[in-house]
C-alpha cells in the first residue's frame, strides 16, 4: 500500500530506542512527525537531529511526538542519542521495511558512483493516523522550524 497524503498509514512496526516499539496505531491521539535521514553521525544529519532537539519542547507543546528513522542499528542510534542529547527516539530501520514503504530509498550519486540511499524526507501524521504532508528533499537547516510550524497550524488540529 502506498503512502497517500489525507489517507490513513498503512501497518507497519518499527523498534526505536528507549527499547519502544513504534507502530501505525502506537500514537493516536498525538500528530507524529517521522524525519528520515540517511545516517547517524553526519554533517546533515547531526545538525537535523540537533533542529527537532533544540524544537522538541516545542513539538511537546504542540502535541506532537518526533521520530528520527534510518538505517542504522541500535547500537549506532544509541550513541548518536546520547552523544547529542536527542529527548526523542530513532528508529532502527535495518531492514529498510520503513524506508522502502515511505519510499525514500533513491538513486543517488556519490563520489561518481550510483548507489541507492535514503533521501532525507519528513512525515507529518496527523492525530487521526492520516498523513497530512511530507516534505521532501529536505535541507538540514531550519526545517525542524517548518515542520513546528505547520505542526502549529489550525489545519493540522482540524
Amino acid at each position: 500500500m502506498a503512502i497517500v497524503v489525507n489517507k490513513p498509514l498503512p501497518e507497519f512496526e518499527a523498534n526505536a530506542t528507549g527499547g519502544i516499539k513504534v507502530t501505525n496505531a502506537s500514537h493516536v491521539g498525538q500528530i507524529v512527525v517521522l524525519y528520515f535521514y540517511p545516517k547517524d553521525n553526519t554533517p546533515g544529519c547531526t545538525t537535523e537531529a540537533m533542529q527537532f532537539r533544540d524544537k522538541y519542547k516545542d513539538f511537546v507543546k504542540a502535541g506532537a511526538v518526533v521520530f528520527g528513522v534510518s538505517r542504522d542499528n541500535m547500537k549506532s542510534h544509541d550513541e548518536f542519542k546520547s552523544k547529542l542529547e536527542l529527548p526523542f527516539e530513532l528508529i532502527a530501520d535495518t531492514e529498510e521495511k520503513m524506508c522502502h514503504m515511505f519510499g525514500v530509498v533513491k538513486n543517488k550519486i556519490m563520489y561518481g558512483k550510483k548507489v541507492k540511499g535514503i533521501e532525507r524526507t519528513t512525515f507529518l501524521i496527523g492525530p487521526d493516523r492520516k498523513l497530512l504532508h511530507i516534505f521532501e528533499k529536505v535541507k538540514p537547516e531550519g526545517h525542524a522550524e517548518e515542520v513546528l510550524a505547520l505542526a502549529k497550524s489550525p489545519a493540522v488540529r482540524a
